[in-house]
């Protein structure tokens, strides 16, 4: 199979996000090292998910976002052009449980830790102030972002509860509109753009994120068999 892919770069720093699942995502310094990466990554992802490995016979480009956004950060604004279209139930529901089984693995991470506020990461400072370094920083950072991904879609959710509850309430609100499956694009935040669809993915690149800086953090700190590799990320 061809692997479909989105570019979003601020000079050389690039991200590229699969656009055949959703979430899978590589970052690097130019577009050669993020294609380079893809193949690890869907591996990775799709262990996680307990699905057949495909062949890949090329990654095309189909679609290209140049930002202004500290990219290199893992700051974005582009949404898909496959973002823009209607929902079946189906695609709904699978995108969905996607979504919950990450934020569920995350929190499974997080209790594994040994030591929730120990870490031997250094801070730095990114767009969004200091990266979280400890775990407890880091599971708190990514329960932030459910009112903010939500609340760009009209959708009032909350941190109530750890990350799969405050998530899955999310989307209980969110199925109480008879038109949610229209996947509506919203003008948000500093005039992005925002679908149902883009929420998740944003939901679940984002968790891909902060649970491999997790995992990493973890084993740097407590040892590299400390803590179970939940997420199947490559070593």
């Amino acid at each position: 199979m061809e692997l479909r892919c989105i570019w979003e770069h601020n000079g050389n720093d690039s991200l590229l996000y699969s656009g055949n699942y959703i979430g899978a995502f590589t970052r690097g310094a130019s577009i050669e090292t993020t294609i380079q990466k893809m193949r690890t990554e869907i591996h990775s992802y799709l262990t996680w998910l307990g699905k057949d490995i495909p062949n890949i016979t090329g990654i095309e480009v189909i679609q290209e976002k140049e930002s202004d956004l500290q990219i290199k950060d893992a700051d974005t604004e582009v949404i898909f052009d496959s973002e823009r279209e209607p929902l079946s139930k189906d695609e709904y529901f699978e995108l969905k449980s996607i979504a919950l089984k990450s934020a569920y693995d995350f929190e499974m991470l997080y209790h594994l830790i040994p030591d929730k506020d120990k870490s031997v990461i250094k801070p730095r400072n990114t767009f969004y102030g200091i990266i979280p370094a400890t775990a407890y920083e880091m599971i708190e950072h990514t329960k932030c972002v459910n009112p903010y991904y939500f609340g760009e879609i009209g959708v009032k959710a909350d941190t109530n509860g750890g990350l799969p509850e405050c998530r899955k309430a999310g989307f209980d609100i969110l199925e109480q509109r008879s038109d949610f499956l229209d996947n509506i694009v919203y003008r948000g935040s500093f005039g992005e753009e925002w679908s149902l669809k883009k929420v998740i993915r944003r939901f679940i690149w984002h968790d891909r994120i902060h649970a491999k800086a997790m995992w990493r953090m973890a084993c740097k700190t407590f040892g590299n068999r400390a803590v179970e590799n939940i997420f199947k990320f490559e070593i």
